[in-house]
């Protein structure tokens, strides 16, 4: 039987998620590696560093990196313990306190940026730019459709195509 040419390529997404799974936990431990001498670890570092921009929300972080909430509590907990960021009073919603970098906080991503931008600078070196463009086109498109519709919709047969 003749493949349909419009069919996903399953057996190419199965590659991918392994590789994406294999890349991921060796980030995770080589970050762990890089920020240690500042008293982070690569979860303390995704989401000190998502901070930078601005106060956020647990909830909020824990969305922006697909992570569930608690976890990114625990984390929250770690760096308000570290001196790394404080919590305040959200006027918007009183249940849900806003996590700022503090000044000791933002030393430390300050002090790492060096040592970041040359570590990501050899990862990148024999990467063409373009394949870079391609890989982050693929995989903001995963994450969209990961995004809309959670695997419990085909567990529960809910989704349909």
């Amino acid at each position: 039987m003749a493949m349909d040419s419009s069919a996903p390529d399953l057996d190419a997404l199965i590659e991918v998620t392994v590789e994406v799974f294999a890349v991921n936990g060796r980030l995770l431990r080589e970050g762990d590696s890089l920020t240690a001498h500042v008293g982070l670890t690569s979860a303390r570092w995704q989401v000190a560093g998502l901070l930078l921009s601005g106060p956020s929300t647990v909830a909020r972080l824990a969305r922006e990196r697909g992570l569930r909430r608690q976890a990114v509590q625990q984390t929250v907990e770690r760096l308000k313990a570290e001196g790394i960021v404080t919590t305040r009073p959200n006027p918007h919603d009183q249940r849900s306190p806003l996590v700022e970098l503090t000044a000791r906080g933002r030393q430390a991503l300050d002090d790492l940026r060096p040592l970041e931008r040359q570590w990501l600078g050899y990862l990148a070196e024999d990467i063409p730019v373009e394949d870079m463009h391609v890989a982050i086109a693929v995989l903001r498109r995963l994450r969209e459709r990961l995004d809309a519709h959670p695997a419990t919709e085909f567990r529960t047969g809910r989704h349909h195509a």
